[in-house]
Parts: C-alpha cells; sequence; structure tokens
C-alpha cells in the first residue's frame, strides 16, 4: 500500500550571483502550471498526487526546467536556491498583485517575514478522522522533519544562528493552534477564527501542518506538512517523504498511534513542547535537543529520527516503498 503524494514547491527567480529578482507576474503569464505568491520574488508550482515515487520525481523536475528554460529567454537569470532572501532585499516588499485585498494585509501584517521559499509535502488520506488523526501525530513530529531540511542560515546578507532562518522569522498564524482532536473540532475551531478575524480566509492557517483539501475545512482529502525549507535535491526529498509515509502507513495500520492516546502529557502540554521543539530544530536541526511528546524526556533530534527510521523501516519493506522511493 502506498499513499498518494503532491509537493507544492516555492522557489526564488535572480542572476547568477545571487540577486533575486520579482519576475512571477511574467512567469505565471507564460508558464501552465505556476501561480504568483504575494510578492514577486518567488513562484510556487504544485505537482500532481502521484503514488509512484518514479513518477514524482519527474514532476517535480520538469516545471524547474521548464522555468530554467523560460528565465533564459528573460535574460541571465536563473533559480536562485535556499529558503531566504539571503543576501539582501528584507527591506521591502514587491508587490505581485498590487489589486489583492489580501496581498495588503500580509503585506502590511507581515513585511517580508513571509517571503521565503519552502517545500509543502501533502499526503493523501481521504477518512477525516483518520486525517485528524494524522495530523496530531506529523505535528508533534514535525520538529523532525525541519531538522532534516534546515538549511537557511543566512537573511539579509548577515549569518542568522539559525540553520532554518525561514522558520525562525516566519509568522506562524494564528498564534495557537490545538491539537484537532476530530473533524468536528477543527470546523468548529475554524469557523470561530474567520470570524474573529484570527484568519482573512480558510488557506489563513499557516501553522507547521495543516489538514488540505478542495473545500476546507469541510472537504479534506490529505494533511500537508508545512514546516520544511526548500530542499533543492529531488532524491533527497523524496526521501524525507519517505519517511513521513512510512510514518503515516504505519498510524494507519496502528489505531491507537494517537498522540492523545499514548502521551503522558494533556493536549495543550503537548502544543507548547512541540512549538518549543520547532524552535529548537530552526536554531539547530539534527543537533537540537528536543523534548519526546510522549514523555517529555529530552532526546537529540538526530537520534529521535534515527528511531524514527528503524520503528518504520521494516513497513517501508514491506509495502514496496522503500524499493519505489529508491529505484
Amino acid at each position: 500500500m502506498l499513499l498518494s503524494k503532491g509537493f507544492e514547491i516555492e522557489v526564488y527567480t535572480g542572476t547568477p550571483e545571487g540577486e533575486v529578482v520579482g519576475m512571477s507576474d511574467k512567469i505565471v503569464a507564460t508558464l501552465d502550471g505556476f501561480v504568483r505568491e504575494p510578492d514577486s520574488r518567488n513562484v510556487e508550482y504544485t505537482t500532481p498526487p502521484s503514488y509512484r515515487y518514479e513518477r514524482s520525481l519527474c514532476d517535480l523536475l520538469r516545471p524547474r526546467y521548464q522555468l530554467r528554460q523560460y528565465l533564459q529567454q528573460l535574460g541571465d537569470y536563473t533559480l536562485i536556491p535556499g529558503s531566504t532572501l539571503a543576501l539582501g532585499g528584507v527591506d521591502r516588499f514587491h508587490r505581485s498583485d498590487p489589486g489583492n485585498p489580501y496581498h495588503d494585509y500580509i503585506e502590511q501584517t507581515y513585511g517580508t517575514k513571509v517571503v521565503t521559499a519552502s517545500v509543502h509535502i501533502n499526503v493523501g488520506i481521504s477518512d477525516p478522522e483518520l486525517l485528524m488523526r494524522a495530523c496530531r501525530l506529523v505535528r508533534v513530529e514535525a520538529p523532525l522533519y525541519l531538522a532534516l531540511s534546515a538549511a537557511s542560515p543566512f537573511f539579509g546578507g548577515e549569518v542568522t544562528g539559525n540553520h532554518s532562518t525561514r522558520w525562525a522569522v516566519f509568522p506562524k498564524t494564528p498564534t495557537h493552534v490545538p491539537l484537532f482532536e476530530s473533524h468536528a473540532h477543527f470546523i468548529n475551531w475554524t469557523e470561530a477564527q474567520l470570524k474573529a478575524g484570527t484568519m482573512q480566509n480558510v488557506r489563513h492557517l499557516w501553522s507547521s501542518v495543516r489538514p488540505n483539501g478542495d473545500r476546507r475545512p469541510y472537504n479534506l482529502n490529505r494533511v500537508e506538512l508545512r514546516i520544511c525549507d526548500l530542499v533543492s535535491d529531488p532524491i533527497a526529498l523524496l526521501a524525507v517523504t519517505a519517511l513521513l509515509e512510512a510514518r503515516l502507513i504505519q498510524l494507519i495500520e496502528t489505531p491507537d498511534l494517537d498522540p492523545l492516546k499514548l502521551s503522558q502529557l494533556s493536549a495543550e502540554e503537548m502544543v507548547a513542547l512541540t512549538e518549543q521543539n520547532e524552535s529548537l530544530a530552526a536554531k539547530s536541526s539534527l543537533d537540537a535537543p528536543l523534548k519526546h511528546w510522549r514523555t517529555g524526556e529530552t532526546i537529540l533530534a538526530r537520534n529521535w529520527v534515527e528511531d524514527l527510521y528503524g520503528e518504520v523501516w521494516s513497513i517501508a519493506k514491506s509495502t514496496a516503498l522503500a524499493a519505489s522511493c529508491c529505484r
């Protein structure tokens, strides 16, 4: 059994010298499959859901190749690696759609803190209650995926001291997101946020993990992991995805694998612990001393990843996931 996987990839455009140059209006008008971000200096493409890693590899690379070819037609431009405005340009916003009122709100509220490039990994789960359980588990383990992907130590021409400056500066919104106990809990909470104005729309849930679907919060079909820095190496990205997928297959096969059932901590304590773990992983990635959601005991991120890898390896082998990913 393999699950469907899709990716949202944000990339910067600019010069070979590293200057980030906004061209998303031209890109979106010319190339199919690309969409604007509020700032014109990065652009996003989305891969279709696929069960096979061979197909996902092609889906990741093809748009990037097309974009590079198009940028060369515009001049001496290329794709800029990284998840932050590493060399500069953090002083002002470069609007991609000046007439968009939602972009007005983003610029005025967050400034260039949201001008980051990342990868969002979406894994398909159609049953809404199973999806909520998946979101709970992935949420408390999301710092591990940040630790594996952290690659943005520079911002505005300075060394920040963070391995993932993107997640250190990105404005998580709303400021408090609970572990959702059920689909109904998620619906009621979202409706309350929209009414209160802490979310401007259903997409304005900028946490490390969120339920995703065609008509949120009602029709949901996938868990979206949003915490990762941009992973430019597609094989490395697929390896991270394979670890996530194996963990989700384990969850499907193990009904009691649920933080609300297994942890010695309360739901609120787990949320607080996880937020602290995210900050620690953004600071030190695999060397971060994290607290495990089951007991609250401290464990190095790299050791926790190794433990998780060992726990799901047999599942990966039995589902042919390892062969599909590494072929």
